[in-house]
């Protein structure tokens, strides 16, 4: 059978997106990308917006067309980009977040502890650079931030990368959250380079403020909502307890799935053994346990997975300082005497912790604007630049989760 030469794919956000060459294909189609279409986008976020059921392939293919709109405007303003250059950015930010594994974020380090997310995703692209017998090469050049023309990693990984534009916007559509709105057709417009840097038309700046603040918000609203942290934080505690009885050698705990690996075997060292069976991993696997550890004999996993199964979230309270440390012996004897629990238990049920945002971090990844001259500068130095103030600062805030009841 004749493979496609042109596709279209009708997306939600940004309409029709085109693929029209051969490697992107090969890419889509690979299971290891097509596994992306089982992990969402925004974890547990769906159990306070239930709209917020998009995936990882959603958004990796509207990176994918934010990334053809960028060359696009940057080749029609004479910035050289060579053939083979425009299809390596593209195939490194399709593949830019390959190395996520189940719920994305909120379990990044429980599985596969002490490994990143991109030093998952450079390891997948290296084990696919050798299937396609060296065809992304460029690729990882480019995404490890090896090569000589430093504007394409920023278009993948920076301030105002693609990655970011798109999570936005989508997040913010299928949310219903509409302080996420940017106006990313603007920024797309505005940027150039200069010096190999990627740097945005002075006129853009408004539309790069709008973005950064659009980027606060929906932190705070969506992605650190406290019911949010709540879910999330509840998710770890189940795996936190799951470790503690695969390792007390319980076997009631074992799934018979890849996830008994990366409990029970997993060493640190991400072989291409080791891989493989993550990428077997996805959302289901994590949902299949906790649906089979809510009927197990330890209360506290059974407990934990039954109230994530029927939403039954632990209340989470904010502020900006640390919870008195009396305040929090209460919840946790209350929860002690409710529950039954041991003193070790507790900490299962009743757990503090903080959450940190900054949305523009000065000399790092910094945003650059051109002005009509062509002079450039540091977007904070811009006289009356909002990022002077309050974008630049880090907001800290302290949570405690505990039993509603």
């Amino acid at each position: 059978m004749k493979k496609p030469t042109r596709k279209i794919i009708n997306d939600p956000v940004h309409g029709f997106i085109t693929i029209n060459q051969p490697l992107i294909f090969k890419i889509i189609e690979h299971p290891y990308f097509q596994r992306l279409r089982r992990i969402k986008q925004m974890a547990m976020a769906s159990l306070v917006y239930p709209g917020a059921v998009h995936t990882r392939l959603h958004h990796a293919l509207g990176a994918y067309h934010l990334m053809c709109i960028a060359v696009s405007e940057l080749k029609d303003k004479k910035i050289a980009i060579t053939a083979e250059e425009e299809l390596a950015v593209k195939c490194a930010i399709l593949l830019h977040d390959i190395g996520h594994g189940p719920f994305s974020h909120a379990l990044e380090h429980m599985l596969v502890r002490g490994v990143h997310h991109e030093d998952l995703s450079l390891q997948i692209m290296k084990a696919l650079n050798e299937e396609f017998k060296g065809a992304l090469d460029l690729t990882i050049a480019i995404f490890t931030d090896k090569y000589h023309k430093p504007f394409l990693h920023q278009l993948i990984s920076g301030q105002l990368d693609m990655d970011r534009m798109d999570y936005l916007s989508r997040d913010s559509f299928f949310t219903g959250v509409s302080e996420g709105v940017i106006g990313y057709g603007r920024i797309l417009k505005m940027l150039s380079v200069h010096d190999d840097q990627l740097v945005v038309e002075e006129k853009g700046i408004h539309s790069v403020e709008k973005f950064l603040i659009a980027r606060r918000q929906m932190y705070w609203q969506v992605y650190l909502h406290k019911t949010v942290i709540a879910a999330e934080k509840m998710m770890v505690k189940i795996l936190q307890r799951a470790r503690y009885l695969y390792d007390s050698g319980d076997e009631q705990i074992i799934l018979h799935s890849p996830l008994d690996y990366f409990f029970l075997e997993f060493t640190g060292e991400m072989d291409r053994a080791s891989l493989d069976k993550f990428c077997q991993l996805d959302d289901g696997d994590i949902q299949s346990a906790i649906k089979k550890w809510s009927h197990h004999s330890d209360p506290v996993i059974s407990r934990l997975s039954s109230n994530i199964l029927n939403r039954k979230l632990f209340k989470c309270q904010l502020q900006g300082h640390p919870f008195d440390p009396e305040f929090i012996l209460e919840k946790k004897e209350k929860a002690r005497k409710k529950y039954h629990l041991t003193e070790d238990q507790v900490d299962y049920f009743v757990f503090t912790g903080d959450a940190v945002n900054t949305t523009y971090q000065i000399g790092d990844e910094n945003i650059l604007l051109m002005a009509k001259d062509g002079s450039v500068q540091e977007i904070s130095l811009v006289e009356n630049a909002i990022i002077q103030g309050a974008l630049s600062m880090p907001v800290k805030k302290f949570y405690i989760c505990f039993p509603k009841k």
